[in-house]
């Protein structure tokens, strides 16, 4: 009985590397999906320079079909993958990468793209189900966030009006019978005060919900007033001894403002500072105030410039100024502007709504 030698051609080190590196990077394709793509995509091109058998083409090929469907469903970089995918398609057609195959592998190469294809897109409506989960979430941290800061800034308003009321009740019964027109100014100062502080909290009360197990908003706070337009001049001067060039200009002639439209207006100015820091680190700022007929209008602009090198983003604090605003009838309004950079526009009614 004769015996059949076959004798395998010699094969170099760079073809086993090669062959190696179109299945093994595969193991790392959810934490570098674009790299092990073009990984396994160059191996397989680099194999495919020499003598390759049809059984090693198939093998080539499955991987860089899963190669290539890792790096559509994992990669975040979503212009880079679809720019590979093109060039890894015209690879694919070139070298040539794709195998003939018989009549008993035809099936199987059809359902394996049909396969990762449907699983591709069951887990990205997942991820996209998941992450406008997580956006509402946030909106909804932020928006309860921002209600519990008005109801602290509330209670400091109502606070120091009651605070007032009670220097000018003791005040008013310690002149009562000696200086009557003292007592009635007394009296009309704990009427004002009275008046200020149910018309703060008809503006909340009914709007501002608050958590039963949430922080109570009492807690840990100063009795004085929060801040309003009266420092504003001390808070763009802060902001100019950082680098951030402000001017600022005043319209029409100043009125005594509720305190809580006070407060409001000076947290359109800051918030919108604030950004400017974050998004557009270079720019100049211009703030205006405009005391109008019945209305108070505050506007921030900005020439543009560079992100903050810690900027996290979000967007949350012009959501908080929306609700904020709203409480008073007020509007909001925040958008690029056609010439470059950023202008944000509050308009708050100065009757009640």
């Amino acid at each position: 009985m004769s015996a059949v030698e076959h004798v395998l051609p010699p094969v170099d080190t760079w073809e086993v590397l090669a062959a190696l590196l179109t299945a093994l990077p595969l193991v790392l394709r959810r934490r570098f999906p674009l790299g092990v793509y073009w990984v396994v995509t160059g191996a397989a091109v680099l194999l495919h320079l020499g003598d390759v058998s049809p059984d090693a083409t198939k093998i080539t090929f499955v991987s860089g079909l899963v190669a290539a469907y890792s790096a559509a469903m994992y990669s975040p970089h979503r212009k880079a993958v679809l720019a590979s995918l093109a060039v890894g398609a015209v690879l694919y057609a070139v070298v040539p990468l794709v195998p003939d195959v018989d009549n008993g592998l035809v099936l199987i190469l059809v359902l394996l793209p049909l396969a990762l294809a449907t699983n591709g897109v069951h887990l990205w409506r997942q991820r996209a189900s998941a992450q406008r989960a997580e956006q509402e979430a946030a909106l909804r941290q932020a928006v309860e966030a921002e209600r519990a800061r008005i109801a602290r800034e509330l209670h400091d308003v109502v606070t120091h009006n009651v605070s007032m009321m009670t220097i000018q009740a003791g005040a008013a019964r310690m002149v009562l019978d000696g200086s009557p027109d003292q007592a009635r100014e007394a009296i009309r100062a704990v009427e004002e005060a009275g008046r200020a502080a149910m018309a703060e909290l008809r503006h909340v009360m009914g709007l501002l919900t608050m958590a039963a197990d949430g922080p109570d908003p009492a807690i840990d706070v100063d009795l004085a007033p929060q801040p309003g337009l009266d420092r504003l001049t001390e808070l763009t001067d802060r902001m100019r001894s950082s680098g951030v060039p402000v001017e600022v200009e005043v319209r029409g002639a100043p009125v005594a403002l509720p305190a809580g439209v006070d407060l409001a207006a000076y947290r359109v100015v800051q918030e919108a500072l604030t950004n400017v820091v974050r998004h557009a680190v270079g720019a100049r700022v211009s703030v205006l105030v405009e005391y109008g007929s019945g209305r108070l209008e505050v506007e921030v602009t900005d020439t543009g410039g560079r992100p903050g090198k810690s900027d996290p983003g979000g967007g949350h604090g012009l959501l908080g100024l929306r609700e904020r605003l709203a409480l008073y009838g007020g509007s909001l309004h925040a958008g690029e502007r056609p010439g470059g950079g950023y202008r944000v526009r509050a308009v708050i009614p100065l009757e009640a709504p």
